[in-house]
């Protein structure tokens, strides 16, 4: 079971920051790409925009099983945080497109004038490390089936 704590830790850290790294992979390739995002705690899900031409929309596209990571880059080792997921990526449609989106270019403007897709990345793991906790403090997350 979750602990709430760990949730409130990792809903807050999500929401505070807005480049996510993902790494996919499919049919023997894969590749990393950086992405902005905005969150959706409710849902626990990262929206984003990629086109489905980028190496890796083409293969988040065959599988959308996907890792990553969310990370600053503190100069000092007491201030380290990050999360560490995987979760799947998939296209939006219809009205969650629509909703999506709307957040989304709330958060950035400049993606109004874009026609890429939105995705989800519907978050099934996280492991935070939070050193200003504590050194070496870490706070887990997991979708409940």
């Amino acid at each position: 079971m979750n602990d709430p704590e760990d949730l409130k830790i990792i809903s807050r850290y999500l929401s505070k920051n807005h480049v996510l790294a993902l790494c996919a992979h499919a049919d023997g390739d894969i590749w990393s790409a950086t992405c902005f995002y905005v969150t959706d705690i409710e849902r626990m899900c990262l929206y984003f925009m990629t086109e489905l031409k980028t190496r890796h929309g083409s293969l988040m596209q065959r599988n959308p099983h996907v890792v990553g990571t969310v990370a600053k880059q503190p100069k000092t080792v007491a201030l380290i945080q990050g999360i560490q997921y995987s979760g799947s990526a998939t296209i939006l449609e219809g009205e969650e497109d629509a909703a999506a989106r709307a957040r989304y270019c709330k958060q950035f403007p400049v993606a109004i004038a874009m026609k890429a897709p939105v995705w989800a990345l519907r978050l099934d793991e996280i492991k935070m490390t939070d050193n200003t906790l504590g050194f070496g403090k870490k706070v887990f997350w997991q979708r409940e089936t």
